[in-house]
């Protein structure tokens, strides 16, 4: 099998090297974040570590859409929800239509982005309960056991085929421990209950999974975030995979035994001055619920919180400070 990672940030390297390494796959990958092109290239391949330890260099090709030219069975789609359109965009001019799409991307809206490019039939949609970091450009580090890892996949039709089946035995092979599910949204929106808790919070305290699940009121504020993405999705029509209390069970092993030591990928993109997914998480919950008569307040809140966040972090001081002393000083000449 051949696959194209389109983004080569944390996820897109770990499952492009991990397929290339234990499923015998060709992989190659397309970004168009310049700085990570160059430095692979200039590097001969990614640094690899894992839990920051055995770093080591891993071949691996690398092109900027507008270079590529392969031709692969699938491509693995990796991308923030806010530069998808634009991979997509720069990257059509190769896609061709016996090809498919696999992603397990944080949040919702990716989908319909892809079906612009790839029907229903050629798209796959999963979810990554994986950690990983990428620590800077041409270097990524696998967070957790190798193996440790699980995720979930549905083809969009909710109908496997044959090549569903060639994608599901090389990500056997690669130890991501896949399961094949038959319920496509109510798939994807259990990962996105998840991460509207654990990534939303830890992102907001500045804190690891492994702190965040320790504090007195994580079970509090755990259940009170599933309970409300749960009855948003009812009242939308979509059955998820697990019941609430399972959820809040996946929440809790993950934060305190598989992850512990991991800051989730919103708080990544916070403390690197990147805007955050959280409208393609907590918000999509919230405006999913309010299209079907229900508030979901309490990640509404949320959203606008992460938003302040991020306004508060970049927020030039000396220049305010600056512009009300000079206010102060007219007022008063």
């Amino acid at each position: 099998m051949h696959y194209t990672v389109l983004g080569a940030g944390a996820m897109g390297l770990r499952y492009g090297v991990l397929l290339q390494q234990h499923a015998g796959a060709t992989v190659d990958f397309v970004d168009t974040w310049q700085p990570e092109v160059d430095t692979v290239r200039q590097q001969g391949g990614v640094y690899v570590s894992r839990d920051g330890q055995n770093k080591h260099l891993v071949p691996v090709n690398i092109y900027t859409p507008e270079e590529y030219t392969g031709n692969p069975d699938v491509y693995v789609v990796f991308c923030k929800q806010m530069g998808l359109a634009e991979m997509l965009e720069r990257s059509a001019h190769f896609f061709k239509p016996h090809q498919y799409a696999l992603t397990c991307m944080n949040g919702m809206g990716h989908i319909e982005k892809l079906n612009k490019y790839f029907p229903a039939e050629h798209v796959i949609g999963g979810t990554a309960l994986v950690a990983t970091v990428l620590n800077k450009a041409g270097d990524v580090d696998f967070i957790g056991a190798e193996g440790a890892g699980s995720m979930n996949m549905c083809p969009q039709t909710e109908k496997p085929d044959e090549m569903t089946y060639n994608v599901l035995h090389d990500l056997e092979k690669a130890h991501f421990n896949p399961n094949l599910t038959d319920n496509f949204v109510g798939t994807l929106m259990a990962k996105v209950t998840f991460n509207s808790v654990v990534n939303t919070l830890c992102t907001m305290y500045k804190i690891r999974m492994g702190e965040f699940i320790q504090g007195p009121t994580a079970e509090k504020l755990s259940k009170q975030l599933i309970d409300e993405a749960y009855s948003a999705c009812e009242a939308a029509g979509v059955q998820l995979l697990n019941t609430r209390e399972e959820e809040w069970e996946s929440v809790k092993y993950v934060s305190a035994v598989a992850n512990p030591l991991h800051f989730p990928s919103m708080y990544q993109d916070f403390s690197k001055g990147r805007p955050t997914e959280v409208d393609y998480i907590n918000g999509y919950i919230y405006d999913l619920g309010h299209a079907h008569g229900y508030e979901a307040k309490t990640h509404d809140f949320l959203r606008n919180l992460v938003h302040l966040a991020e306004f508060a972090d970049n927020f030039d001081v000396p220049a305010f400070q600056a512009e009300v002393l000079g206010r102060s000083e007219r007022e008063t000449a």
